[in-house]
């Protein structure tokens, strides 16, 4: 272990082997560090976290303080933070209340600087939470979601997996899965076809993910009559299967299509906006 003499750490905590703990880190009790995991100067980790194995905590990061929650009584509640997932600088970490009793953070993580996580809040695996994203509580965000800066979360909001809700984003719904969402507040404004690209999904994964919300957002269904020709007309995939019940599971709504005079544009090859 490599931990400067001039960091607080409480005799309770719990430090696994090869962590870096720089100089002005406080560490309360009732905190486990996993092995090689980097801390970095002026970090806080309050009672109640978890930390994984092999991540990153820069400076000023505050990790699993009292939930902003006027509800809160002072009951025991955790924070719990997965291996490989880096907090940048001044990013805050709100551990759960009675509600949960814990807010999750993934596998594989990037929170970017001054970027909030509310109390109860439960993040999937390699997401990307841009600068400046406040999350507020009992949010559900999904396994590969990217959130661009600045953007605001709803409380009890869900954003379904491979999702990119773009920067300066307003989100009062959920965000169902594969699709990018703009504004303020929030429209569907396409697929994430990009992001399914990268992540090494098929052209035919791709086009019936675009089918589905073509029949979804642009035929003039109600919800329900949508999803009855969506599982008619599309084959099974897995895909369909997660779109299908994130959409039966919502207690919110889903955000609906964006007017065109909301959606972004696009420069294409030729230098016209599309």
């Amino acid at each position: 272990m490599n931990i400067s003499k001039n960091a607080e750490i409480h005799p309770d905590a719990t430090i696994g082997e090869n962590v870096t703990i720089e100089a002005f880190v406080r560490i309360d009790k009732d905190v486990v560090i996993g092995e090689g995991t980097w801390i970095g100067s002026n970090a806080s980790i309050y009672a109640g976290a978890r930390i994984g194995k092999q991540c990153k905590i820069f400076p000023g990061a505050v990790i699993s303080a009292e939930p902003q929650d006027l509800k809160f009584n002072g009951e025991y509640s955790t924070v719990e933070i997965g291996n490989y997932t880096t907090i940048r600088e001044y990013a805050t970490i709100n551990r759960g209340t009675a509600s949960k009793g814990v807010t999750r953070i993934g596998n594989h993580c990037l929170l970017m600087a001054y970027s909030h996580i509310g109390h109860d809040s439960d993040i999937g695996n390699h997401c990307v939470i841009s600068n400046s994203v406040q999350v507020a509580g009992e949010v559900t965000i999904e396994d590969w979601v990217v959130v661009g800066g600045m953007s605001a979360i709803h409380q009890f909001c869900r954003i379904g997996t491979h999702a990119m809700v773009s920067g300066m984003t307003g989100i009062l719904s959920d965000v169902a899965p594969y699709i990018k969402v703009f504004g303020v507040p929030a429209k569907y404004i396409g697929i994430n076809a990009v992001g399914m690209k990268r992540r090494e999904f098929t052209k035919q994964q791709i086009n019936a993910v675009h089918d589905i919300y073509r029949i979804l957002f642009q035929q003039g269904l109600n919800t329900s009559d949508a999803l009855d020709l969506i599982e008619s007309s599309i084959e099974d995939s897995e895909e369909k299967e997660k779109i299908i019940n994130f959409i039966q599971k919502t207690h919110r709504g889903i955000i609906k299509h964006a007017d065109k005079k909301m959606a972004p544009s696009v420069t294409t090859p030729n230098g016209l906006a599309s």
